[in-house]
């Protein structure tokens, strides 16, 4: 998908976030990404959060970090994230505009941990700005351009789990639309003309008569040699 999806998602939500009112139910691998993440955290002195979004998760992770810089490649993104700062006061973030599809602004080494919370994976065809021993840790929807980019830029203590154990259940039809239209990449299921392929959708997501979709997700954490 293109950037005008990602700057429309920024002007219609506010951010990249989701607007479904849904129930979890059973551990997320979302939960585990975030707290190992805080526990991580503390010990690197400079930290990269590779597709920041509209920079809310960023800033929830500065409470344990020393430095954190975020970059996206959607300048609406960008915006709200510097509003965000600008409003919390807080001293030890920093948000630039880049893209991994071009050099980054950044220096050789300047990062000892890189965070990629369903961010682009394409980060990992950047370890020049990782230092020597460094960690870049992820959780994504498709591991399968990880496990390449993984081999291909030489990282090594490669480590890759699978998380499909929790539900997320929709209260009606509406919700489940408004999350199918949150996920990259798809159109807007809300709209009158999507309601064939919506109710397809919901017959395909049936689980013990609820309307539910089970996550799918893999954590991966990998260290530059």
């Amino acid at each position: 998908m293109g950037i005008e999806w990602y700057d429309m998602i920024a002007r219609r939500n506010g951010g990249y976030r989701g607007r479904a009112v849904c129930t979890v139910i059973g551990r997320s691998a979302e939960d585990v990404f975030e707290e190992r993440l805080v526990e991580m955290l503390p010990q690197y002195q400079s930290v990269l959060d590779a597709g920041c979004g509209h920079g809310e998760f960023t800033l929830r992770m500065s409470r344990h970090a020393k430095k954190i810089i975020g970059f996206d490649n959607s300048a609406e993104m960008i915006r709200i994230s510097q509003s965000l700062l600008e409003s919390s006061g807080t001293r030890n973030v920093e948000f630039v505009f880049a893209t991994t599809k071009t050099q980054m602004p950044f220096q050789d080494g300047q990062f000892d941990l890189i965070y990629d919370r369903r961010g682009p994976t394409s980060i990992l065809e950047h370890p020049r700005i990782l230092a020597s021993g460094g960690t870049i840790f992820g959780i994504h929807t498709d591991v399968t351009h990880v496990r390449r980019r993984l081999s291909e830029n030489g990282y090594m203590n490669v480590e890759i789990e699978e998380y499909n154990e929790a539900i997320i259940y929709f209260p009606n039809a509406h919700e489940f639309a408004l999350n199918l239209s949150d996920t990259p990449g798809n159109p807007d299921y809300t709209l009158p003309e999507m309601k064939g392929e919506l109710e397809a959708r919901i017959r395909e997501n049936q689980i013990d008569g609820q309307l539910g979709v089970r996550e799918h997700k893999y954590i991966w954490k990998a260290m530059k040699a």
